[in-house]
This record gives C-alpha cells, structure tokens and sequence, in this order.
C-alpha cells in the first residue's frame, strides 16, 4: 500500500456492547502485591507455578525439562497436520529444548517453543441449539453432536492456593464434567486439553490418570503453542474441532477443556454423536466449586520479614540473557507466603537462583515497597539493603526545604503536574520527612506547595500509565499518610486544591491551614479507583461517618468554608496570609516544651484505637515516665518557681 500511496483505515466500528472475555467474572486473579512485584503476564505465573510443580514432585531440572518437551513434541504433531495451524512444524523433544535465536528462553523454565502464542488471528463458530430447533433448521442428524456434562469453576489467587503447583479447581471441573455425563476418563476417546503452558496439560494428565504411554492425543488442533490462539478464543477452536473429529468416530465420547487466567478460571464440557439416555439437564457447579472453596486456605503476607521457605521461583529473561527473578516464599514463623524479588545489583543471588537447584531452601527476607527483597543468607541480604536517608540535602529536584530555627518548611514543588506526586518526589519527601524526625533540633514541620492553583493532585496518573518504575515508600504519599507514629507535628498550608492523595497528605498532618479559594475531596471514585492511601481511612474519623461517606462516594470536593465547618482544618485566610499564619502556629508550639508536644501525640497516638474513653483514660503507659526523665520537666517546675520563660532544650 507504500508504493500505492494508499492510506489504508484500520479503524473498526462495533455497534452494540462487546464482551469482556470473561476477564475477572466476579473473581480476583490479581492483587496489589503482584502489581508491586511486576507480575503482569500469564508466563510469569505459569513459570511460578511449573516450578513449585517441580518441587512438588521432586524433580530436577533436566528431567522436568524433557517431561515438558516430550508432551509438547507430541501437540506439535498434531499442529503439523492441521491445515489451520499457526506454526505446521513436528518439533522433537529436543529441537524444543535446544537454545536458538528462534528459540531463546523467555521466562524460566521457559524457552519460546514451549509456550502459547498469539502472533495470528484466527476465528472459529459453533452453532448451539436444542434439537427441536436442530430439526426446524434442518441440520442433518448425522451433524448432531450432543453435550452431555459440563462444569465450570474458578480458583483462588496464586498466593492463597493451599499447593502451588496444582489447581484444586482444575481437579473440580474436570473430574465434575466426568459426573455430569455419567463416564470415566477412561471412556473419552478424543481429548483437547487447553495447552497455554506444559503444567496445564501436565496437571490434566494426573487428575484424569492419562500416562505417557497412552496412545490418545490431548489436542485437537495441536495446541496454542503450535496452533495458535491465545486472544482468539482457542477453546471454541478446540471444540469446533473436536466436534469434526467425533463425528469421524460415531458414539465415541470427547472432553474439551477451557483455562483462564493462570489456572484460575476452569470450563470442561464432555461431548459425543451419542444422544444421552435421558432428556437435557443443566448441570450445577455449585458442589464441585464448594470443594474448592473448602479446601485450606493459604494467607498471604504482605509485608514480609525473616526466615523462609523457597517454594517457587521463575527468571525474566531478556534477548535470551537472565533479567531478574521473582520467588514465592513461605514464612517459617507463619506460615504466610509471600512474593520477592532480588535487588537489580544483587548479581550473587540471581546466580543462585539461575542454578535451579535452590527449590526448599532457606531464604531471607525484607519487606521494600519496590518489592520485597530474598537472598540466601542473611548478610547477603543486609548488604544490599537500601540506605535509609535520614539527613537533609542542601537542594531537592522536585520539593523545596527552608529551616527557619526549629521549624523546617517543606515545599512541594512540581506546579506544571498540578504538584501531583511520582516516585522520585514521594522518595524525597521520604528522606525529607525522615531527616525531620531524626533532628532533635527540629521541633514542628509545615508542608505547603509551590503556586496558589494546587496543594497536591495526589498521585501522577500520567507518569504511572507511561510503564516507568512506580513504588510508593513505606511512609506513603510524601513520606506522610502511612508514617506511624510520629511525634513531632506536622502543619498542612494548603495553597489550592487538595484532591485525593492531596488531601490524603492533608488529613495526615496534625493541623490545617488553608487558603479561603481551597476545595478538599476525593474524586477517585470518577476514575475507578479508591482513596486507599488515607482517605478512606480518616476522612470519617475527622469530620464524622455521614459527611465522610457523601464525599468519598460522590468524589464531589467541598469548600474551604465547609471544610472548616465540618472540623477538616483549623484556620481559613487569603493566599497572602497562608504561610504567615501556619508559621505563626508552628511558633506558637515552638513556644512550649518539646518533650510534652511529643507526649501528647505519643499518648493521643497510642489511645486512639480505642472506642471508650475510659479505656483511654486508665490504659497504661510509659508516656508520663519518659517526661518525668526529660530535661524540660524539671526546666518547666524551675521556670514556673522562677517566674521566668522556660528555656526548652527537648531533650
């Protein structure tokens, strides 16, 4: 069309609504900490769970290899006599195992001929009907093949399964569908088992006991890794062909089997040219799914610490060359599993884990908010811990710092992103706000923003949709909303808009100062997200259930009037006099003891989890011991005796 000149329109216009592909159907696949981990794509799950397969079973790598390669030769022979197939090749146990430009590994224990592909669009139709109906079209009966038992189930996430490398849900659906059509694996003649990666088929096999030995073939079409089909309905695929093939073989019985997700969502259907004894049943999955719903439950960590058991690992591979890996481990203490990964400059650690002989093994591990970290000893580990910055910087890229006697200013200053936070301007704060709590000096902090339009648009949606790294410290949205514990006040001078994690680092200081133009809310609702960095958390507990609930549901913002009226801030004034009156309260408590400012906050900190007053008022504590062996108690009593201005040290 180049040569042509021809301006070819690729648009496509699609009356109607389209359906999803079934991609979440009431259930999760994915949680946070896949998202933090950068689990993403379907062969990093499915390399996790060949692994913990593995180790299950007790294999090296060498013979799980040719287990792999041996079932895939044989879906490639079937692939090289179908003249749909994507890839007509018969591929031998080693030619897919051999390492090649056209075959480099992608994602342990994969290499690419071993896995699905989805470089080819390909369609396929089936027409389903009752026989009345069948007949009234006129569909010769010789054409008719009939549904005899089906099941449908779904999975937990990866983390909670009770083992890693085998669906409990698999096991339901198939063997489920077998009840359902009153017949044995043993009965079904024609198979096509759903073969995006060799753990599915192989997981198949087991639970319907087929050996390696045995002469039927598990694909129809010869699979998605040869085929084709991933993103293009494969399953209607294997079921348009498997209905040809039963009809070649009148009375024989065939099972086709739908995977979703990674192995988490199960569909199997047993079918034949055979009419079944009795008249059409539905069948209910609901008994087959309560025993997956029954089975133990895994819990997952989070925030991991200490001691573990490898259970599972997969490498990224990159143009054929190890990138970095990722581990699920299992808590000694807990029990609880969890995800890893190795720092990028931690080469020693990778190197162990590319041995692959490391499945059982102790590791250890520490909690990072650019995902936890797993060495194999614990001085490994410590060596390539983060540094914590805990001392200010004369200048900042992206916030502003003034220190003005005991009171330290912090500025955000991104104003051309709305002052909209990213990692890089969280992690500053981080350093910033931990320098502050480390200077004995430093005794109240205020937090503003550079410009009068905007205090903060909370997180940078624009920078995490552009695929760059993206992590929020452990103290949250500018090294704030989840710092516990502090006591030392921080002042909010909010200069404009604050707007969900805006206003999220607003609520998370200890007084508000806001210019009389300001509107404070949560809008995270209007783009399908949440104000889960606080805003959920203490919009009701600082203005009351009702109000709270209004603005978080609606994401409708309110004024600074009114958010002066229903307690939100302290003071509203003019842009000219914001900075004037916060330092004016940040003075005022320069003004009093340190030491009592910080048992205060620590004792407030301390009882506000509790509902009753009382239990507040007679819970025990070492908050008043800790002042009673201050400097500043006995400077106040002296002071007070004295009739003369406390000279406060804060220590």
């Amino acid at each position: 069309m180049g040569k042509q000149k021809v301006k070819l329109d690729w648009r496509e216009e699609v009356e109607g609504s389209l359906e999803d592909h079934g991609r979440f159907g009431g259930f999760r696949m994915v949680t946070r900490m896949e998202f933090e981990h950068k689990l993403m794509q379907p062969v990093q799950f499915y390399g996790l769970m060949e692994q913990a397969r593995r180790g299950e079973l007790g294999m090296d790598e060498q013979s799980y290899d040719a287990e792999m390669a041996n079932n895939w030769s044989k879906l490639s022979s079937v692939a090289a006599e179908n003249p749909y197939s994507m890839n007509r090749v018969a591929y031998s146990a080693q030619e897919l195992l051999e390492d090649s430009p056209q075959n480099p590994m992608i994602c342990s224990p994969y290499r690419k001929h071993l896995v699905a592909k989805d470089g080819v669009n390909q369609a396929a139709a089936l027409l389903l009907t009752t026989v009345g109906k069948a007949k009234k079209l006129g569909v010769p009966e010789d054409k008719w093949v009939y549904l005899h038992g089906y099941t449908d189930t779904k999975e937990r996430v990866l983390l909670n399964r009770e083992k890693l490398g085998r669906s409990k849900a698999m096991e339901a659906a198939l063997l489920g569908a077998l009840a359902a059509a009153e017949k044995s694996a043993s009965e079904i003649e024609l198979f096509d088992i759903y073969s995006c990666f060799p753990i599915v088929v192989s997981e198949a096999r087991d639970i319907l006991g087929i050996i390696d030995k045995d002469p039927r073939a598990l694909t129809q079409t010869g699979g998605l890794a040869f085929f084709g089909g991933p993103g293009n309905n494969y399953t209607m695929h294997g079921i348009a062909s498997l209905v040809e093939n039963l009809r070649e073989k009148p009375g024989a019985f065939g099972m086709a089997y739908g995977n979703g997700g990674w192995m988490a969502k199960h569909s199997v259907g047993v079918y034949s040219t055979a009419a079944p004894a009795s008249h059409w049943r539905a069948c209910d999955s609901q008994t087959w799914q309560a025993q997956v719903d029954d089975a133990p439950l895994v819990e997952a960590e989070q925030s991991p610490q200490g001691e573990a058991i490898l259970e599972a690992y997969t490498i990224n591979f990159f143009k054929g060359q190890p990138l970095n890996s990722v581990v699920i481990g299992r808590l000694k203490d807990s029990g609880k599993r969890f995800y890893a990964s190795y720092p990028f400059f931690d080469g020693d650690t990778l190197a162990a884990t590319l041995k692959g002989d490391t499945l059982g093994s102790t590791i250890f591990v520490d909690a990072d908010p650019k995902g936890n970290r797993y060495a194999y000893s614990e001085v490994q580990l410590a060596k390539h811990a983060p540094e914590v910055v805990n001392t200010l910087k004369e200048t900042y890229e992206f916030n502003k710092v003034e220190r003005d006697g005991h009171v330290l200013k912090v500025t955000m200053n991104r104003p051309e992103a709305r002052n909209a936070l990213h990692p890089p301007a969280n992690q500053e704060l981080e350093d910033i706000f931990n320098a502050f709590e480390k200077d004995d000096d430093l005794w109240v902090a205020i937090i503003t923003a550079e410009g009068d339009a905007s205090f903060s648009a909370g997180n940078d949606l624009k920078y995490m949709a552009s695929g760059q790294e993206f992590w929020i410290p452990k103290t949250g949205f500018a090294g704030l909303t989840a710092r516990v514990g502090r006591t030392k006040p921080v002042i909010a001078a909010v200069n404009g808009l604050a707007l969900g994690g805006g206003l999220e680092i607003a609520m998370a200081a200890d007084m508000i100062v806001s210019v009389d133009h300001a509107q404070f809310g949560l809008p995270e609702v209007k783009v399908g997200l949440f104000a889960g960095a606080g805003g959920v958390q203490r919009l009701g507990r600082q203005i009351g259930t009702k109000k709270a609930m209004e603005m978080m549901l609606t994401g409708e913002p309110i004024t600074a009037q009114e958010a002066l009226d229903a307690g939100l801030i302290n003071y509203v004034v003019s842009s000219d006099q914001l900075m004037e009156k916060a330092e004016a309260l940040a003075n005022k408590i320069t003004q009093v003891s340190p030491v009592s400012v910080r048992s205060s906050m620590q004792l407030y900190n301390e009882s506000s989890c509790l509902a009753s007053s009382d239990d507040a008022v007679t819970m025990q504590h070492s908050v008043f011991d800790n002042l009673l062996n201050s400097e500043d108690f006995f400077e106040g009593s002296a002071a007070f005796a004295q009739k003369r201005k406390p000279q406060w040290r804060g220590k």
